[in-house]
């Protein structure tokens, strides 16, 4: 093993602030040790003093710097990643890295879950699924425990865990393997008018099939009608699929409540795409009475590749598979389980759990702080979504009078969303928002700020005074900000004469 400071400048840019900031605590012996107060990376644009991250590196403790800087010596001697890699890396230095604040789209891989991944991506190479030799034996085990975390974390039996590729394709299994189980009897699908693209395009596909599918709207704070829901459920219905936290906005919909209704049913089941919400508040499918979900390895610094559904056994819930194969995991998503991709995401689970308190602190405090110092110092910003009513590291702000798209441009060393669907090669506004009830102007100029768990205080700070200055500037070219300055309505104005 070798520390940091001997790895290739590749492998520093990729783990050294993960593993500085390796965040309130770090895991030793099952017991927290508290560490320093996390500082930012000299890879950020964050303006700080030169001395600071070596002072900082100086007083970790032995144990702590054991516990993170372990990167196995055959990535030391792999001659791509200590020729090509370094220079790439001495570029990288040169024009520094954005600030990441994008962290529903994905978030970095946690130090120690590459560590416990090393492993089974060099020497225990073996097929889980091969019964007659030590390989097997050994990445079965080590496969069967991370099933045991992915349960863990939700409340779940271990046999309820079903190993998939990620969120999209297990809300696809989901919504139309008991769509299409059931449909001889039952052919009525419930879901909102807000949620993941994969779960609406997963119900347009089954109306072309004749399934009819129940669309809800939600209210301006983003929650469903919860008796609009009982209303809705009909004698053919056979699912109902809400997500727990808006992939856009963070809104938590009331699962325990929408459980408990679904369950008042006999025959319909509850799906819920819970890819934005585990391991970021708690999710026990037991106390909420949730039939299936949807959870994603790389939203909580896990590896990308990799997710789960959780499939209730008792009472039993079928579903026809989309794939067909060897009959692995249940016979219900046939395909060699990934053992490298397995472990990462257990152990993100096992973090998770053991960290969700701090995380939550830690991500709570820090959107207050960029909320604050931005909404105080600029008018005219509307946050889209009841803060009150969702989760804190998802913060959706417009600007108005100012386009999202000019807002990204100018904000080139800070990564985040913009609230219209650019990266889909559309200019349409976002149609969460738009269920919101938020004008197409407002959804256009919205941004949204993914906060995780190794943003600093440092970072918020700089994002801050950068958006103020940034928003300063762009109104100050606006026609339409001078307008309101001068006090003119613009409501009133009939733009169609003009």
């Amino acid at each position: 093993m070798a520390t940091t400071s001997k790895l290739p400048s590749l492998i520093r840019l990729a783990t050294t602030k993960q593993r500085n900031l390796l965040t309130r605590s770090i895991t030793t012996n099952n017991q927290h040790v508290p560490t320093k107060q996390p500082t930012p990376s000299d890879h950020f644009f964050v303006p700080q003093s030169s001395s600071s991250s070596s002072s900082s590196s100086s007083n970790q403790t032995n144990s702590q710097q054991a516990a993170v800087d372990t990167i196995p010596d055959l990535i030391l001697r792999d001659p791509l990643i200590s020729s090509r890699g370094s220079k790439q890396a001495q570029k990288q230095e040169k024009v520094g890295r954005p600030i990441y604040l994008d962290m529903q789209a994905t978030t970095p891989l946690d130090p120690r879950v590459l560590d416990a991944m090393m492993p089974y991506m060099t020497n225990q190479y073996g097929n889980p699924h091969s019964k007659t030799h030590a390989y097997g034996w050994e990445t079965e085990k080590a496969v069967e425990t991370a099933r045991a975390h992915v349960a863990d974390l939700i409340g779940a039996s271990t046999k309820d865990i079903i190993f998939t590729s990620g969120a999209t394709e297990t809300n696809n299994m989901a919504i139309k393997g008991v769509s299409r189980f059931y449909k001889e009897r039952k052919r009525h699908i419930i879901t909102t008018q807000t949620e993941h693209k994969c779960v609406l395009d997963s119900c347009r596909v089954l109306q072309d099939e004749g399934f009819d599918v129940t669309y809800l709207p939600v209210k301006s704070n983003g929650l469903i009608d919860l008796q609009q829901l009982e209303d809705s459920i009909r004698p053919d219905t056979v699912l109902v699929s809400i997500m727990a936290v808006n992939n856009e906005i963070g809104i938590i919909q009331p699962m325990r409540e929408i459980g408990a209704i679904v369950r008042r049913h006999r025959g319909v089941f509850l799906h819920t795409d819970a890819a934005q919400a585990v391991g970021k508040i708690p999710m026990d499918v037991e106390e909420m009475q949730i039939d299936l979900l949807s959870m994603s390895s790389h939203k909580i610094y896990g590896p990308k590749g990799i997710g789960a559904a959780y499939v209730r056994r008792r009472p039993r819930v079928r579903l026809e598979p989309l794939i067909s194969g060897g009959g692995q995991e249940r016979g219900l998503r046939s395909g060699t389980v990934p053992a490298p991709l397995v472990v990462g995401f257990g152990e993100a689970c096992r973090l998770a759990k053991l960290e969700l308190q701090n995380d939550c602190e830690h991500v709570s405090r820090l959107s207050r702080r960029l909320h604050d110092k931005i909404t105080q110092s600029c008018t005219h910003i509307v946050r889209n979504g009841d803060g009150r009513l969702g989760y804190p590291g998802c913060l959706n702000l417009s600007f108005e009078y100012i386009e999202g798209e000019s807002l990204l441009m100018a904000l080139k060393d800070v990564a985040l969303s913009s609230g219209s669907a650019c990266t889909s090669a559309s200019l349409e506004p976002s149609y969460v928002l738009r269920a919101l009830g938020a004008s197409d102007e407002n959804a256009h100029s919205s941004l949204r700020f993914g906060i995780g768990r190794f943003t600093t205080e440092q970072e918020v700070d700089y994002v801050a005074h950068k958006i103020l200055n940034v928003v300063s500037r762009l109104r100050e070219l606006s026609p339409l900000w001078e307008m309101v300055q001068e006090g003119i309505d613009l409501k009133s104005i009939n733009w169609s004469q003009h």
